[in-house]
């Protein structure tokens, strides 16, 4: 994770982008590599959180203009991921948004956001509060 920095804010955003989409990625380690190295905190949140919402808005997509076999091919959700994503749209509305960020369910929850055809600018305000507040939690962490 260490070689992100190389390419420093570019390199935080890339990892924040690829984080927010259905790989396997930690972010918050890069994020915390970058602070560590002596990088602008303020500056380093900012950039982590517009790549972590595009990520997110990529999958917001997705399920916008996406199809089932979009979901179970290229995105590898099962039927069972998709609808406990639906089910928490359901039960908690559109502040589940806010747990975008969270490991596992985030993602299911930016595409059946897209699916449901959520308004995108409460769909951003609400991805990005949560995904910001993680980020400013991570460098005050550290």
């Amino acid at each position: 994770m260490e070689y992100f920095t190389e390419f420093g804010y570019i390199g935080l955003f890339i990892a924040s982008f690829l984080a927010a989409t259905i790989l396997p990625f930690s972010s918050e380690v890069v994020l915390s590599i970058f602070i560590i190295k002596g990088f602008n905190p303020a500056a380093l949140v900012t950039v982590a959180t517009c790549g972590n919402v595009l990520g997110s808005l990529m999958n917001y997509a997705a399920g916008f203009w996406g199809s089932l076999f979009l979901f179970e091919r290229v995105f590898r959700l099962s039927d069972s991921e998709l609808a406990k994503a639906q089910t928490r749209f359901s039960r908690y509305g559109l502040f589940s948004l806010l747990l975008a960020w969270v490991p596992v369910i985030g993602d299911p929850l930016t595409l059946v956001a897209g699916v449901l055809k959520i308004n995108i600018l409460v769909f951003l305000i609400l991805v990005t509060a949560g995904k910001l507040g993680r980020y400013l939690i991570v460098t005050f962490v550290f």
